[in-house]
């Protein structure tokens, strides 16, 4: 297994390896040692998420205020882009995107630090979505952006139909998000990295 940083910091890309014969194929999804060694910390597992979706549907962009959530994602069946967006204010890459396809044949799976928003879109007809989340879901909690926010203009699939819930279609830009100060600074991203860290070396 090998996990590379991407170019928003928080976020990596875990390539599995695949060992495949006559019978079909097996792979580690999650390795806990080699996690904790790319990313300095364990990853603690709450709640583990199941998401199917078909073609023209967007889910996102969702984050939750700090202490935040971390979540590992992979794509079970079909494939998706998946989009993660920084809204750390006073990152050096505030309001940057990264895009990754998650495909039942490539089985990379995408980790995102406490602080980072994504969303995803499926590229096949249908594509199931597992993740692992390193809290529970807390409607308090939740961050909401607008995934079609024009000034992101974050590269989604073109479809006739977009499909969105209505708290989707309803959430406001990254900027009237940040005007409202519901978005995490930095600054206190940073520091729950270093606490999770520390936590890690000394527990």
């Amino acid at each position: 297994m090998q996990i590379h940083q991407l170019e928003v910091d928080g976020s990596f890309l875990v390539t599995p390896q695949i060992f495949s014969d006559d019978r079909g194929l097996f792979l580690e999804i999650f390795n806990q040692p080699a996690f904790h060694k790319a990313i300095g910390h364990p990853l603690s597992v709450a709640q583990v998420n199941c998401s199917v979706s078909r073609a023209g549907t967007i889910r996102g962009l969702h984050a939750a205020a700090l202490p935040g959530q971390a979540r590992y994602v992979t794509c079970a069946q079909g494939a998706i882009v998946d989009i993660l967006v920084d809204i750390r204010v006073g990152s050096p890459t505030y309001g940057k995107h990264v895009a990754v396809q998650l495909t039942a044949e490539n089985r990379h799976a995408l980790y995102l630090a406490e602080g980072l928003a994504h969303g995803f879109a499926p590229l096949t007809a249908h594509a199931t979505v597992v993740y692992l989340c390193s809290s529970t879901w807390s409607p308090q909690g939740e961050i909401q952006i607008n995934p079609l926010d024009p000034e992101l203009a974050l590269p989604w699939p073109r479809q006739d139909e977009l499909l969105l819930s209505d708290k989707d279609r309803a959430a406001p830009s990254l900027r009237e998000t940040a005007e409202l100060g519901l978005l995490p600074s930095y600054a206190d991203c940073r520091a729950r990295y270093a606490e999770l860290d520390d936590y890690a070396f000394t527990g």
